[in-house]
Formats: C-alpha cells, structure tokens, sequence
C-alpha cells in the first residue's frame, strides 16, 4: 500500500470514531468558570509550505482539539492529519517531479489567557509518509521513485482569534525539524468550537 493511502487510510481510523463520540457524547458546559473537557473542537486548515530545497507551495490539514482542564487547564492536544503535493513540469525536456507529504502528528500547545486574542505556543511528534516521483520518458530511466516514512519533531506558535465563539479564526507558524525534508509552514483556517 503507497504511503499516502496508508496515511489516509490511518487518519480515517482515528479521527472518524473521534468525531462521532464527539456529536454524541454531550460535552459538559461551563460550570463556575470551568473550561469544557473531552474533545473541545475541530480545525480546518490551509497553508503555505516552505520545505528544504523547494520553492513555497500550499497543504491544508484537518485536526481534533481535546483538552483534560483537571490535569492542566491551558493545554490542548492537537492530533493532525496533515497533506501537501508538489508537482513541477519542464516541457522543454518532458519532465515531471512530484513530491508528497501525508503526515499524522500530535502536539500538545499551551493557550495564553487573553481576550479576544489568544495567543499560544506547541510542540509536538509526526510521522510523514513521504514520496518522490519523477517522470521523464526522454530520459533513462523513464520514471523513478522513492517513498520514505520519517519522524520529526516540530514547534509552533500562533494566535486565535475568538476562542469562545462557535466559529473562530486562527493564524500559526510552524517548523518541522525532519531529517532532509526540513519545513516551515504558515497556516491559517478556521476553528469550529463544540
């Protein structure tokens, strides 16, 4: 099975049965000022991806929000599927390169208190299916390529804004320390709060 699919395949598996315990287990409200438990939320992302020896392209990414207030009140854990492709043409010689990156990762971000903006800072692990394609039928060999699962280690930090509305927006930078296939993302989407 290509890494991708697997990926795919795997992130389906988790955050599916995670959504549905969601809309149908009833999340506690607020009571005397106590922050919400369980899976608090779901981002839907896009973003710009800057990675080592490539020009910027963009991704986009889906991730739960959960969050335990009994054992830390500011922290959230992120589990996140994340993809970006990037394809390049050069028709003088007939050639094609793709590059690809499925990625599950999870992150554990701290959330400043700060009203409307909430300012917050992570880091966290992701496992990234990566695969590379080229295709030249001009040259030998005609095509050729490579899939590799890597670990890294990333860090983030970013802002969201209207933390308590159903729906509320979010910047973020992000550095993804893998060996080879090092990235900074800038990402920005939409936070839909349960």
């Amino acid at each position: 099975m290509r890494p991708f699919r697997f990926a795919l395949l795997l992130s389906v598996v988790l955050l599916v049965p995670a959504l549905a315990r969601a809309q149908s287990v009833p999340v506690p409200a607020v009571v005397g000022g106590a922050p919400k438990s369980g899976i608090i939320g779901v981002d839907a992302m896009t973003g710009t991806v800057f990675q080592q020896g490539q020009s910027s392209f963009s991704g986009m990414a889906l991730r739960l929000r959960v969050r335990h207030p009994q054992l830390v009140p500011a922290v959230e854990i992120l589990p996140t599927f994340e993809y970006w492709q990037n394809t390049s043409h050069v028709d003088a010689f007939d050639i094609e390169t793709k590059r690809r990156d499925a990625a599950l990762t999870a992150d554990v971000r701290w959330m400043f208190r700060s009203r409307p903006w909430k300012p917050f800072v992570g880091a966290g692990f992701g496992l990234h299916f990566l695969n590379n394609e080229v295709r030249a039928p001009s040259l030998n060999p005609p095509h050729a390529s490579q899939a590799l699962i890597k670990g890294g280690f990333d860090v983030l930090g970013g802002i969201q804004a209207n933390p308590d509305a159903r729906i509320g927006t979010f910047l973020e930078l992000k550095f993804i320390n893998v060996t080879s296939f090092r990235q900074f993302k800038f990402n920005t989407g939409l936070a839909w709060n349960f």
